[in-house]
């Protein structure tokens, strides 16, 4: 499913005017398409029109605008509405219209913000509170003398219990204050009236006002939705966390831009959410005279003797995702403990030094010989970040010559000498957590926690190379192409998961996918396995392990909804 940043958004918007579709007419399509979702929830809800209260909370921009259109049809179905204005009257010319459409005597609407006036007055009031020494009682001897500030203050205690009083009787609140253009902070006004306690149904227009589409980061006091109905395509900060968990349920409203229209974002980064039906080539179809040969080879560089976990867990899981064929190059000790999980798996034993990690001088010759025989390397899991390693790490970048997926340690051992992958002969995806990624960036973890498309598509155009950024949205960038994931958990928070995630991708890539596909690929098995074991064992209880042993079920679900033509 492609998705747009909310740059890209209004340049479609702009096209459309062009091709034909006017603003007007795009505004217009989506309050019918505002009003049919708020409609269809209150008959779902056996609530009759004359029953159910909506109240819309309108900004000064375009997203007022909708809630205007969506209000003007509700209206005639006889819905009880209450706009209530946040920040002031409509601004744009678009939202003054629909704006104009509303009969004032049949909609109640609310000032949502202070006047210039009131503020000024309660400002000069606190001054002369500080400032002014109190009277004497004998010079207060008329109780009924007349206090302009207690007209305002008593004006103000009134607007604001009516809006209380709106937001609290809805059945459904609509928020459209803030469109896909915000960024900063709310006001503390705004906080206030997002926070009343309500029993309401929460929609939000396009976006929860409160985030940023462009880099999915929230302000505090943001809306929090139930559902979050967007027009045209879901922007590419909806996908990261922290917004994502605000926008509650996600329904795409087709608005009506033509197909022409996409046409304008040729040549630029396309961005995609990934969806089973993104998963066409994989797996690959298994002809009944297949062999392993057909299904490719796996190399897996990984573990050590106080980490042979990762080994195993990176070889199961590209066993269980249907590559041909996995060889584990690791230390004694870790092999013997992988040998007993994966007897399916063939093994190369390095040579270690006294603390169990692998050497480089000898394990240069066997490494060479098994790459030659490879279709995709993974490397780092588990593997400790050493000298020797160190040096094996950038062996293996520098000489492969099949697709090469560095994890875990294998990153850290070369963050120090990252231009090493502009000696690369071959394909490299790298799979960092957002500490791996800011030790890469040199910079401090929440900097990439509040930019992970940026950092992500930014690294990979750098050195030529695929980032799958882990985390809440996975996200998966290439030169061209930026795809966020959805599958996945809390559950799966657990050393090994991503060791997991590594073999999996191995497999796809080994299996023909592509590179990036295969990433792709990788990533939204490894969630979905994870959903899977969460509803049968817990977020809480879940393990790497039951990721792998939940593949099965996963390729079950992919394969029947691809049968049904289902997304």
């Amino acid at each position: 499913m492609q998705i747009v940043t909310p740059k890209q958004m209004g340049r479609l918007e702009e096209r459309s005017e062009k091709l034909g579709v006017s603003k007007r007419q795009l505004m217009e399509n989506a309050g019918r398409k505002l009003a049919e979702l708020i409609d269809g929830y209150c008959r779902n809800e056996a609530l009759s029109p004359e029953e159910c209260s909506v109240v819309f909370l309108a900004g000064t921009g375009n997203n007022g605008g909708d809630c205007f259109a969506a209000a003007d049809i509700l209206l005639y179905k006889g819905y009880k509405l209450t706009v209530i204005h946040i920040g002031g009257l409509p601004k744009t010319p678009l939202a003054q219209e629909m704006m104009s459409r509303l009969p004032r005597e049949k909609i109640t609407f609310i000032e949502g913000f202070r006047s210039g006036n009131v503020e000024a007055a309660i400002e000069a009031a606190e001054l002369d509170y500080m400032t002014i020494q109190p009277r004497k009682p004998d010079a207060a001897d008329d109780r009924h003398e007349h206090n302009p500030l207690d007209d305002i203050l008593n004006a103000e205690k009134k607007r604001m219990g009516l809006i209380k009083g709106a937001v609290v009787g809805a059945q459904v609140l609509v928020d459209g204050v803030f469109g896909t253009g915000f960024h900063g902070n709310l006001d503390k006004d705004t906080i206030g009236i997002f926070g009343i306690g309500t029993a309401a149904y929460r929609v939000a227009v396009d976006v929860p006002s409160g985030g940023n589409t462009a880099l999915g980061t929230v302000s505090p006091g943001i809306f929090k939705a139930d559902e979050t109905m967007t027009f045209g395509f879901i922007k590419s900060g909806m996908s990261q966390f922290p917004l994502k968990k605000y926008c509650g349920k996600v329904t795409i409203a087709d608005i009506g831009i033509p197909d022409e229209a996409m046409k304008i974002l040729d040549g630029e980064r396309k961005y995609f959410r990934i969806e089973r039906n993104f998963l066409a080539a994989y797996p690959p179809k298994r002809e009944r005279d297949s062999h392993k040969g057909n299904f490719g080879t796996v190399l897996v560089i990984a573990g050590s003797s106080s980490m042979r976990g990762a080994a195993a867990f990176a070889a199961l899981g590209a066993l269980r995702s249907g590559v041909g064929l996995v060889r584990v190059a690791s230390v004694e000790k870790c092999i013997d403990t992988v040998s007993v999980l994966a007897p399916e798996a063939t093994f190369i034993e390095l040579d270690s030094d006294d603390y169990g990690y692998m050497l480089y001088d000898s394990s240069c010759e066997p490494i060479s010989e098994a790459m030659k025989k490879a279709t995709a390397v993974v490397i780092g899991c588990g593997m400790g970040v050493t000298p020797d390693t160190i040096e094996l790490t950038k062996f293996v970048a520098q000489n492969a010559e099949c697709p090469v997926i560095i994890d875990a340690d294998g990153i850290n051992c070369i963050a120090k000498d990252i231009d090493i992958l502009l000696k690369k002969r071959t394909d490299i995806i790298i799979t960092p957590h957002v500490g791996e990624m800011a030790r890469l960036l040199n910079c401090d973890t929440r900097m990439i926690s509040e930019n992970r498309l940026l950092a992500a598509e930014k690294y990979a155009e750098q050195y030529g190379i695929t980032v799958v950024l882990k985390g809440g949205g996975t996200v998966v960038a290439d030169n061209c192409y930026t795809a966020a994931n959805h599958t996945g958990n809390a559950g799966m928070s657990v050393g090994g998961s991503g060791d997991v995630l590594a073999g999996i991708i191995g497999s796809a890539v080994a299996q023909g996918c592509g590179i990036f596909d295969g990433a792709c690929a990788g990533v939204y098995m490894h969630g979905l396995a994870g959903d899977i074991a969460a509803q049968k064992l817990s977020m809480e209880a879940m393990l790497p392990r039951d990721i792998i042993s939940n593949l099965p079920d996963a390729f079950g679900i992919l394969k029947e909804k691809k049968k049904n033509m289902t997304v």
